[in-house]
């Protein structure tokens, strides 16, 4: 059976380097995505901003995760990546230092998504930029959102959540 749990102790670095975990966001429902800023569905990084401020003070935490396996449309480096998102879409939530999804070095933490929510047909792969996992508040309940579903379509499940 596929683990269907969050880790909340696994490693990430923030766009800045610097090594942390997601135990400050226990208890919180999280929309974790994996973002690229010269995609043509870029435009939502406007969208999960709209989502963060809304629903932010009712426990709500999205996190962003470049990368850079498709199609090469996160090619900057960290301090590029960042500026991008603050400077064109005023992104406040926080974004992490680039990854993998798929693959051999994909992040554990897109492993552990991926296998509580498969994608179309039980896929494990991610197949695009923008595609999104909604973790409820006990980091049991994964739901995972095509890249093309746009963060106003998901605020519905997010006024179930909290």
């Amino acid at each position: 059976m596929a683990n269907k749990q969050l880790n909340y102790d696994v490693a990430v670095q923030t766009i800045r380097g610097k090594d942390t975990d997601l135990t400050d966001h226990k208890g919180k429902v999280l929309l974790i995505v994996n973002t690229a800023s010269k995609c043509g569905l870029t435009p939502q990084f406007q969208g999960l901003e709209e989502l963060h401020q809304t629903f932010k003070a009712r426990g709500l935490q999205v996190l962003g995760f470049p990368c850079n396996q498709f199609g090469g449309q996160e090619p900057g480096g960290a301090e590029e990546i960042e500026s991008f998102c603050q400077i064109n879409y005023g992104v406040s939530f926080p974004i992490h230092a680039k990854i993998d999804v798929n693959g051999n070095e994909a992040h554990p933490l897109f492993t552990t998504l991926k296998q509580a929510a498969p994608g179309v047909l039980g896929s494990k792969s991610i197949k695009w930029n923008f595609t999104k996992f909604l973790v409820d508040r006990d980091g049991t309940s994964i739901r995972r959102y095509g890249p093309k579903t746009t963060p106003g379509e998901i605020a519905p499940d997010l006024e179930k959540m909290l």
